[in-house]
């Protein structure tokens, strides 16, 4: 079975949000809502040398998903391939998922009284298109595949990248998004 990933390289990162605004766009996210942010670190380093980087930020897809432990109805499931989503049907708009999850990575709708959240475009996943976020970057520094498949370019980003790939803060839910980083100023710094 395919396991669909996202591999997201932090150095190339500029922070232009197209990734934010195309997928608000694709997926019709309410005002005030993020599926998918980038977050400015720093500035790092000292005067008059500063940097400032990015983190893209979107739902981290994990193996041990507090948002579906505590959801009362259901609504929020794993699918077979590991992609979190919400049953918009089942949805109470109670917000636990949204309490629970760690990175922010839930909105409540509230014209629609439901959760809504980054799905990694599943609804263009399924004609091969991956999401939405990852061709308008003009950096190119998302990429979208099977990771199990070594032929794929998320498995020869992640071989090539070798230590230097890390998934955000994992307090125990196993995030499945991968970060590349090679640049060790940007934790450092």
């Amino acid at each position: 079975m395919s396991r669909p990933i996202l591999v997201i390289d932090l150095d190339a990162c500029m922070g232009c949000h197209c990734c934010a605004t195309v997928c608000k766009q694709e997926n019709y996210v309410g005002l005030g809502a993020r599926w998918n942010q980038v977050l400015e670190v720093g500035p790092t380093g000292t005067y008059p040398d500063l940097e400032l980087y990015y983190l893209p930020v979107v739902c981290q897809q994990c193996d041990n998903p507090p948002c579906v432990s505590v959801c009362p109805t259901g609504a929020s499931y794993r699918r077979e391939d590991g992609v979190i989503l919400v049953n918009h049907s089942r949805c109470i708009g109670c917000q636990y998922c949204v309490l629970a999850c760690p990175y922010g990575s839930r909105a409540y709708n509230h014209e629609a009284g439901i959760i809504e959240k980054c799905t990694l475009c599943a609804h263009r996943a399924t004609k091969q298109d991956g999401p939405a976020c990852i061709g308008p970057c003009p950096a190119q520094c998302r990429s979208y595949g099977d990771l199990d498949d070594p032929g794929s370019e998320v498995s020869r980003l992640v071989r090539e990248a070798g230590d230097h790939t890390h998934h955000v803060m994992d307090l125990g839910n196993k995030p499945v998004v991968i970060y590349i980083l090679r640049n060790q100023t940007w934790r450092n710094g």
